[in-house]
């Protein structure tokens, strides 16, 4: 059995018999986790171990674990900074930011990877123009040069413990305020305005650093009418022919409302695979995603298998050896200084 184009989620710890159904259908080739689906380390690896179990080659099995804001895992894991903290650092010592951002890159990687997760979507690599509600301090840094010099680095750390870096949200989702997840937002930019925004993904691309590559959803209507991740414009003529990417290209989430005027689930999905995506997520909302998988049960792209196998992680250390080592000490009190509350002091 291949990996199919749709990643999805479920409800819970442990897989219930309806999961592991869906999970064996032809068209599923991921499966996302959230914090609802973690207690402890344990627990999760016993899950991801279910998964594999179910089907082989087993199904991408990814989290959104970037720091900050967004860390679905937190007992039992390191707290992991926002990437703006990086940014701020590289201001004042260029060096030891890009030593910090290899090191969260290859703590976050190896820890997830000890439990058995094979990708996070990350690096986030949005310009902060200073103004995006569901950006805001997950991006690096407002300059796209530093953005793409800290982006290497933290895709650098990932790979270095066994888990390949999803650059997201191409071609850039820094500059408009409005929140994806609640509405359609429209950047009305010109091309070349925009061609700061995609300047990281020119450095990650062109140095192998990157196997996947997360698409926007937002319409930039001087370009296309439709929004990123339906429009062959960016992907097939931008993120493929310009930029040369020929790694795997995943939607974001299109139970998000700002794709809802575009037809049903299964509909939505088969656009977004039409425009040239690789494998679309579907999350939270389980009657969309058997719908989706029944309708794209038959579909097959022989190019989308070999970009998608490449995102399955190598390698990884047990867990127990992991946090005894000395690599991890060193990253784990390194990150945590940045994550601490500052010491309160009062006067005498």
């Amino acid at each position: 059995m291949s990996l199919g184009p749709v990643m999805l989620d479920i409800d819970g710890l442990s897989l219930t018999p309806a999961d592991r159904e869906l999970l064996r259908e032809p068209a599923v080739g991921g499966l996302i986790l959230f914090s609802r689906n973690y207690a402890s380390p344990q627990q999760l690896t016993d899950l991801v171990d279910e998964v594999r179990a179910i089907r082989s080659p087993s199904p991408i099995i990814a989290v959104d674990h970037e720091g900050g804001r967004v860390q679905r895992f937190r007992e039992g894991f390191t707290a992991i900074p926002p990437m703006r903290v990086i940014g701020r650092q590289y201001s004042t010592d260029p060096r030891a930011a890009l030593a910090l951002a290899r090191q969260a890159g290859w703590l976050i990687a190896a820890e997830l990877r000890a439990c058995g997760i094979d990708v996070c979507f990350a690096p986030c690599v949005d310009l902060d123009w200073g103004v995006s509600e569901i950006i805001g301090d997950r991006a690096f840094h407002a300059r796209p040069e530093v953005v793409a010099e800290l982006a290497a680095e933290f895709s650098r750390g990932l790979r270095s413990a066994g888990m390949a870096a999803v650059a997201k949200h191409f071609p850039g989702h820094g500059a408009v305020v409005a929140d994806s997840h609640e509405q359609l937002p429209v950047d009305r930019r010109e091309y070349g305005d925009l061609l700061d925004d995609m300047r990281p993904y020119d450095k990650l691309i062109s140095n192998g650093l990157i196997a996947g590559v997360m698409m926007a959803h937002i319409v930039y209507p001087e370009m296309e009418s439709l929004p990123a991740g339906f429009a062959p414009f960016w992907i097939q003529r931008e993120l493929r022919s310009r930029l040369g990417f020929d790694g795997a290209v995943l939607s974001d989430d299109l139970s998000m409302k700002a794709t809802r005027t575009y037809g049903s689930m299964p509909e939505r999905a088969r656009r977004a695979l039409d425009a040239g995506c690789d494998m679309v997520l579907v999350c939270n909302d389980r009657d969309a995603a058997q719908a989706t998988v029944r309708a794209l049960r038959d579909f097959s792209n022989p190019l989308s298998l070999v970009r998608l196998a490449r995102l399955h992680g190598t390698g990884h250390e047990m867990r127990e050896s992991l946090l005894a080592s000395d690599q991890w000490h060193e990253a784990h009190s390194e990150l945590s200084k940045w994550t601490e509350p500052p010491e309160l002091k009062l006067d005498a």
